[in-house]
């Protein structure tokens, strides 16, 4: 098993090289990647101690930030290693102020060696999931605390069959895990493992946070005035299409969607499924003064948001939302909408989610599979204060995972 894992790690970066000819996320991957030992010799200190963070992309990196940063505030000094396995995450986050950010080196027997000695961590820190063979190994070997936080186990995983021995013993390296909930506490317990904590998910901190504070956007009230607004965050195509039903039913209601890939042909495609009128971002935020045209803009049913790291930001505008990500692999984050009190409309896949399945069963949510359940759901929730009110409730009855994990791992007599 551990052959076919090189074979894995190998055969994956191979076909990444080859999209990476003509895929452009696949050529940050691969081009991150390049002299990424002479980077980190550039920025940290073997000698001195570092905190190591992994995050699989954005979304982990926001639901492992909490920690992070109640670490850095009680240890100023402390000096902190972020690294990132998707471009997605890394991009965006790479001038992260509190850490020195790098992407992952592929994980193989030398890569993890040499990059566990470069950077000399005290600690290690993974956010709910990846589970990397040789640097598992590397860090229990050299007797460093490996902890993650806010996992998330299921029955399906390949660490509960019969056949995943392989996979078992790479959970064996964690030293403890803080877990969201019981039935991953139990599946850790069936294999032996019973360093874990069900400590919640992080993530119930982070928007909790964000949603007591948010960044104000004065383009956006200057867009939707006093209309009721519907935020649609992170969507495909697939979310687009059903989506595009309901502003020509609702002429009194505003639409912002924040699409999660924004390329000029994904954004071009927005703009032809909403055919009752839509603006840019960018177009209607490069408008200093009141123009004729901004006065037609006004106008405009319908905001696309054309660029990333606004969309925590945006769920304050809103009283409902919907999220993308149902319709694909699975949805995206419901609870920076529900933080704000927002009912939450998704698709179907959000079997993996159990915030999401939480939300329904309070009346916060709806999944739908389509159009037409679209608006029944919309309808349902458009003037329904209870969905409202269970939704900000359930995130701020959930919070606290962060001072639990971090009362732990600063503890000498760590578990």
């Amino acid at each position: 098993m551990k052959l076919l894992y090189i074979i894995g790690i190998w055969g994956y970066t191979l076909l990444i090289r080859i999209f990476s000819l003509f895929n452009p996320k696949a050529k940050l991957f691969i081009n991150g990647r390049k002299n990424i030992f002479t980077s980190i010799a550039q920025k940290v200190n073997p000698a001195e101690k570092h905190v190591w963070f992994h995050f699989a992309s954005l979304g982990e990196f926001e639901q492992g930030r909490p920690v992070l940063e109640k670490l850095k505030a009680l240890y100023p000094t402390k000096k902190i290693v972020v690294t990132f396995f998707s471009p997605s995450g890394y991009e965006i986050r790479k001038n992260y102020a509190l850490a020195d950010v790098f992407y992952l080196p592929i994980d193989t027997a030398a890569n993890a060696k040499r990059f566990i000695a470069a950077i000399n961590p005290e600690m290690a820190i993974f956010t709910k999931y990846e589970f990397w063979h040789f640097y598992f190994k590397e860090l229990k070997v050299k007797g460093i605390p490996l902890y993650v936080i806010s996992g998330i186990f299921r029955e399906s995983q390949v660490f509960f069959k019969w056949y995943g021995s392989f996979y078992r013993n790479i959970l064996k390296s964690v030293t403890y895990f803080f877990v969201q909930n019981e039935e991953s506490a139990n599946l850790l317990k069936s294999i032996e493992l019973n360093d874990v904590t069900i400590s919640g998910d992080t993530r119930f901190d982070r928007v909790y946070e964000n949603a007591q504070s948010p960044k104000q956007l004065d383009i956006i009230e200057s867009f939707i005035g006093s209309a009721p607004t519907l935020v649609c965050g992170s969507t495909w195509p697939e979310d687009e299409k059903i989506l595009s039903a309901l502003p020509r039913q609702y002429p009194n209601w505003k639409f912002i969607i924040a699409p999660h890939e924004i390329h000029e042909s994904h954004i071009e495609s927005i703009e032809k499924q909403f055919s009752v009128g839509s603006v840019r971002f960018s177009v209607f935020s490069s408008q200093s003064e009141v123009s004729s045209s901004q006065r037609s803009n006004l106008k405009s049913q319908i905001l696309i948001i054309d660029n990333i790291g606004m969309l925590s930001s945006l769920y304050q505008y809103g009283k409902l939302a919907y999220i993308g990500g149902g319709f694909g692999i699975g949805i995206h984050n419901t609870l920076e909408a529900a933080a704000f009190g927002l009912p939450v409309i998704f698709g179907p896949k959000y079997d993996k989610f159990q915030e999401a399945k939480d939300l329904i069963a309070i009346g916060a949510a709806r999944s739908i599979t389509s159009a037409e359940e679209l608006i029944d759901a919309f309808n349902a929730f458009a003037s329904d204060r209870h969905a409202a009110n269970a939704a900000s409730k359930y995130v701020g009855d959930n919070k606290g995972a962060t001072g639990q994990i971090v009362s732990v791992i600063t503890q000498p007599d760590q578990p």
